[in-house]
């Protein structure tokens, strides 16, 4: 019988590297292909056709002719509906990212500081809104927020309000829809940072005399950094370019990147500039990625060193 040890000295294979092959091959496949083949796109011409774009590389007459062309990116600095739209995406997925953390966060430690058999009730509580399908939940916002809605007719019937509240088409419910839909993503990994939180730094706190909230602001809170900011990370991307939820409780008002990229797909059928916008989106939030990922190489160092 051959054992693994003389199967590495026979191939001179490190299990280890070979690991780590796999991730990375789903990477290239489903990540860096598919953006290589949009930033193809963005650099072609927009005609008629199929595909609806000039090719960047032709031969013809013996003749290799590589053309890029920059209209679409020209477009998005110099066109004020695409600087709007990426300007209020940002700021939408902004405000939707603290209303995550200010809500998500009691939510999270509650559940965390729980008794195990109520924590496990608590998470699937949390993940089973996933168990439906996105569209049905934002449809279901819809009938709750619109004028003739369930909160319009609860708050009519006890006599809080004598005139429906215009929420349904309003930023207000676009916020609401993005908030209930990434709230989880935010709370499941700061709830599992805080569940890993070692309990004797804690009791060693308050057996020094710190109040509670102290032993939070101090201890608790920093320590749980990592999963605000990789919960945060989590709610902040996808809400960057939402589609969905905008266009289904947002009113016209509310122009986000993701139908701004979806008119020039399907109804202007400009795929370049589509192309272009997307590059630019996805270089955008490329940055707070690399600081992300920086950050946690240093705590990482910083947690080996000592």
């Amino acid at each position: 019988m051959i054992h693994l040890s003389q199967l590495k000295k026979i191939f001179k294979v490190d299990t280890d590297k070979m690991a780590i092959v796999p991730p990375f091959a789903w990477l290239v496949l489903f990540l860096l292909v598919p953006f290589f083949i949009v930033l193809k796109i963005s650099f072609a011409e927009s005609s008629f056709g199929v595909p609806p774009y000039t090719p960047l590389v032709e031969f013809k007459d013996e003749v290799i002719r590589i053309a890029l062309h920059l209209e679409g990116y020209f477009m998005i600095v110099t066109d004020g509906l695409f600087v709007h739209a990426y300007l209020n995406s940002l700021k939408m997925a902004a405000i939707t990212t603290v209303l995550c953390v200010l809500i998500g966060y009691p939510m999270a430690y509650y559940i965390a500081r729980s008794a195990p058999q109520t924590r496990n009730l608590l998470l699937l509580m949390v993940v089973l809104p996933f168990w439906t399908s996105l569209l049905l939940r934002v449809y279901a916002w819809v009938g709750i927020l619109r004028n003739e809605g369930l909160l319009n007719n609860f708050l009519m019937w006890i006599g809080v309000i004598d005139s429906p509240i215009e929420i349904y088409r309003t930023d207000i419910a676009v916020y609401i829809g993005m908030v209930y839909t990434y709230l989880p993503f935010f709370i499941l990994p700061l709830y599992t940072n805080l569940l890993k939180l070692d309990q004797r730094l804690l009791d060693a706190a308050a057996d020094l005399g710190a109040k509670p909230l102290s032993v939070f602001w101090s201890i608790t809170l920093p320590l749980s950094m990592p999963g605000v900011i990789a919960g945060a990370m989590l709610v902040f991307i996808p809400t960057v370019g939402e589609y969905v939820i905008p266009e289904l409780l947002g009113g016209t008002d509310t122009y986000m990147i993701g139908r701004v990229m979806w008119d020039q797909y399907f109804t202007d059928a400009n795929w370049p500039v589509a192309a272009a916008v997307a590059v630019c989106m996805i270089l955008l939030l490329l940055v707070p990625l690399v600081i992300f990922q920086r950050n946690e190489a240093k705590l990482m160092k910083g947690g080996k060193k000592s």
